[in-house]
């Protein structure tokens, strides 16, 4: 299962200390299409908060339970887009996979990670691509945009996508959010619940953003049955 272009990138994983953002993930698991974790020397973790509603209930401190066969590696609780408790270039590299688009302020978190990256360190985005999930009915975020929202310093408490999201939903994927009014007030609590796609992502947007950070794309790839796997590193 594992991607061909991820073949030629092991010796970036290989024996070197990482930092998850939002995870754990499927993905990286050893029988999936991104084999980082079982090549990696440790993997840590970071959640924004000690209750979520993908982990459940979870603590700070060496608890990142990542991969069956290795010893766990240190769970943050903090915001992504602000890891005050990690020092500068401290991980070789950054995995987040389907939590980007979670963030109001992507730019914001992006430069967190970029921080914590030593040099030529190396990020892997995993995103959805909007063509084949619930988002397809949305546009894809303008470059523009994003940096504006970097440049008013937007919050994570942001709900300017609000009406776009629950209008433009497609319902039918979804079959566990009922309808539009229940989703709407699921997202009404997005601070408490991180749920809201806040902007839609393209290898496009994502390149120009990695121009725009100083980041070099390595390469783009796509996984059934809609991730959208996009891998830089850090110049």
């Amino acid at each position: 299962m594992e991607l061909n272009g991820f073949k030629t990138f092991h010796l970036l994983f290989e024996n070197k200390k990482g930092l998850e953002i939002g995870g754990p993930s499927k993905i990286f698991n050893s029988d999936n299409y991104l084999p980082v974790y079982k090549i990696a020397s440790k993997v840590d973790g970071c959640n924004f908060s000690n209750n979520t509603v993908w982990e459940g209930s979870i603590k700070e401190g060496e608890g990142y339970k990542y991969d069956k066969n290795k010893k766990t590696g240190y769970q943050f609780i903090c915001e992504g887009n602000n890891l005050t408790p990690v020092k500068d270039a401290a991980y070789d590299f950054i995995l987040s996979s389907h939590s980007l688009e979670h963030f109001a302020n992507p730019i914001k978190a992006l430069n967190e990670w970029i921080r914590v990256l030593n040099k030529h360190g190396i990020i892997v985005l995993v995103l959805p691509d909007s063509r084949y999930t619930f988002d397809h009915n949305r546009s894809i975020t303008k470059f523009d945009h994003i940096k504006t929202d970097f440049d008013n310093n937007m919050q994570e408490d942001d709900l300017t996508h609000m009406e776009e999201v629950v209008t433009l939903h497609d319902y039918k994927m979804t079959p566990d959010i009922q309808n539009k009014e229940s989703f709407r007030q699921r997202t009404l609590k997005n601070f408490e619940n991180r749920c809201l796609h806040h902007h839609v992502f393209d290898e496009g947007l994502i390149k120009q953003l990695f121009t725009h950070l100083n980041i070099e794309h390595l390469y783009t790839d796509f996984a059934e049955p809609h991730h959208l796997i996009i891998v830089g590193r850090k110049l």
